[in-house]
Order: structure tokens, then sequence, then C-alpha cells
């Protein structure tokens, strides 16, 4: 993937979503990279391309989802490592410790688990964005304890600041089973 950046609006309507979307595309030159309904009857757009044509995107979605706007972000320079675990077909193999980080809200758990890997040597598992979900998400990510632990509290630490955070957890030595059912 050639994105610099991408950036996301999470959205109350679904109506508004679309709309939103078509606005972002119209608007700048970027991609699409997701646009879909998400649990609780929210709806979010995920866009890539050059920082300053995402920053215009989002301008342009916040201004047309009028009340709806639930968050917004952009994040430049964002690590491969995020999109490998937003589209993760196939998960990379665990490796170690177990970390978990789970918000409330879409946009603010992607901007947790840019800084966590950008925190410390670790592998996103997988983003698992709030489809059966409630309309929460969660990341996985493994590597050494020391690494899983760095980057869960890097990550909470932006969760917790904007007051979305469910819960962050690391499992040492997770059984086997337990990976198992995560990959």
């Amino acid at each position: 993937m050639n994105e610099r950046a991408i950036g996301l609006i999470e959205l109350t309507s679904i109506a508004a979503g679309f709309l939103v979307a078509d606005t972002m595309l119209k608007s700048s030159n970027v991609q699409l990279l997701l646009s879909r309904s998400i649990c609780s009857g929210k709806f979010m757009v995920l866009i890539g391309g050059e920082v300053a044509a995402v920053g215009a995107a989002i301008h342009a979605g916040c201004t047309a989802a009028k009340g709806c706007l639930i968050d917004q972000f952009v994040i430049s320079k964002v690590h491969p490592e995020v999109f490998a675990a937003l589209s993760r077909s196939r998960p990379v193999e665990p490796n170690g410790a177990l970390g978990i980080l789970e918000a409330f809200n879409v946009a603010t758990l992607i901007q947790a688990a840019d800084v966590a890997v950008k925190a410390a040597n670790v592998t996103l598992l997988e983003i698992r964005l709030a489809m059966a979900l409630g309309g929460k998400a969660f990341v996985t990510l493994t590597g050494d304890v020391s690494s899983v632990q760095a980057a869960v509290d890097a990550g909470r630490a932006v969760i917790a600041e904007a007051g979305l955070l469910v819960n962050a957890v690391v499992i040492p030595r997770p059984h086997p089973h337990v990976y198992r059912e995560i990959i």
C-alpha cells in the first residue's frame, strides 16, 4: 500500500456515511479503503493517500457530516503494520506475549494501534472494527513481553486520554488455544 496517510470519519448515521464517503472521494485524490455500517447503527469511512489530500478530504467529510460526526482523525506516516492489521485475511503467527487494546470507538482504536506499533517492536495481529462488537473495536499484538507491555501502555494512554478505554491487557505466555481463537 502506497498511502502515506490514513483518515477516518465515524458517524452516527448510515445515510450520512454514504454522503460523507461521496463528498470525501470527490473533494480530493484519495483512495477509499473501507466504507461500511458498523454495530450500533454507526458508519465509518476510511481513506488513504498523500497527507494533504487526506486532510482535505477529512475536512470536507466533517463539513458534510453536519450533526452526525462521532470522531475523525488523520494519521500521517501511518505505520505499515496498521494497514496489514486492518486487511489481515491470514494473520501472522503469534510470537510470544499477547497484548489486547479495546476501545469504545473505531477512530481512537486505530490511532492507538498506530502509536502502539511505533512505540515498541511488536507485530499487530489484527484490528477488528465494530462488527459484532457493539460498536467497540480492538487490536491484538504480539512480541516479547517487555515490548508488548510498552506497546499496550502507549496505546492505552491514547485511548484513556480520549475517555474511551474499555480494557488493555498483556498475557505474557498465552496458552496456544488462546492464540488459536484469535487467528
